[in-house]
């Protein structure tokens, strides 16, 4: 009868036991359209890491002899209007995209992180002076700020991402500001107060680690945003300056000559698509396989 018994129990669920991490990845490589946005993200960023191993030609080396050639079996992608090679324009355009995302993010969660995290915990003046602060900023939109802040600063690929930063500061300040509204007044964080820790520990080693998720897909969204931003300002002449390549830039020189070089447009254009499409699908994707609710 016992053997019987034991014999009728179900095996346990090793997924049960998995971590939330492992079962997060197992949730995301369910989403196709999240796999598609994170191989095509993946090789975009080994383009721009092996970029001198992978390009033929010198980005800025010019030839008059070039101008405004269609794609041939050299110059795949074509040339520009001084005889650039733009396969390697798109390629070492992708190091000042991808650079100026990362980095700008990095930035806004450097900045907006600890304000949110101080404007939750503490409430009271310090909260409505912060999010005062912060409903400022975002009446103005975020691009509109980003150009006003890359003109004030100069022109340069370095201000440029210091001004995206400082633009998309006030999304994750209010996020994060919502998540520690949430958490807070969890049954753990009060018994983590009972026992004596202090505050700064509370909010960083109790509180933080249950809101990285959330930061997590905006953050992901918001390097995309960054992108779109960083290629609008090079296009604008705030950005990454000439000759060194960027698809803003290419953009801009592009616009004179849609219909005798439609290509030039074409490939910097299609760049910046794939990029932003890719980062948007990875973080739906993150967004539903970090969500705790899923199973």
């Amino acid at each position: 009868m016992a053997d019987a018994a034991l014999s009728t129990n179900p095996a346990t669920d090793t997924s049960e036991l998995d971590s939330p991490a492992r079962r997060a990845r197992r949730r995301l490589f369910k989403r196709k359209a999240a796999v598609a946005g994170l191989v095509v993200m993946t090789a975009f960023i080994l383009l721009a890491l092996l970029a001198p191993l992978i390009v033929p030609y010198d980005p800025v080396a010019t030839s008059w002899s070039l101008v405004r050639k269609a794609p041939t079996a050299l110059h795949w992608f074509g040339t520009d209007e001084l005889g650039r090679d733009i396969l390697s324009r798109v390629v070492y355009g992708a190091r000042a995209s991808l650079l100026a995302g990362a980095i700008s993010v990095a930035i806004a969660l450097g900045i907006g992180v600890p304000l949110g995290l101080l404007a939750g915990y503490r409430g009271g003046f310090t909260d409505a002076l912060i999010s005062r602060i912060t409903d400022a900023m975002l009446a103005c939109p975020f691009l509109i700020l980003a150009i006003a802040l890359a003109a004030f600063l100069g022109p340069s690929l370095g201000n440029a991402m210091i001004a995206i930063g400082i633009s998309a500061t006030p999304v994750f300040i209010r996020l994060t500001r919502g998540q520690v509204l949430s958490v807070k007044a969890e049954d753990y964080v009060e018994a983590a107060r009972a026992l004596g820790n202090p505050s700064w520990r509370i909010a960083f080693a109790h509180i933080l680690p249950n809101i990285l998720p959330a930061l997590l897909v905006q953050a992901t969204l918001s390097i995309a945003a960054a992108i779109i931003a960083e290629a609008a300002l090079s296009f604008l002449g705030l950005g990454q300056q000439p000759p060194a390549p960027s698809w803003g830039s290419m953009l801009n020189a592009a616009q004179r000559f849609l219909t005798q070089a439609p290509w030039m447009a074409i490939w910097p254009g299609l760049a910046i698509f794939l990029v932003v499409l890719s980062l948007n699908l990875l973080g739906d994707g993150l967004r539903d396989a970090l969500d705790p609710r899923q199973r």
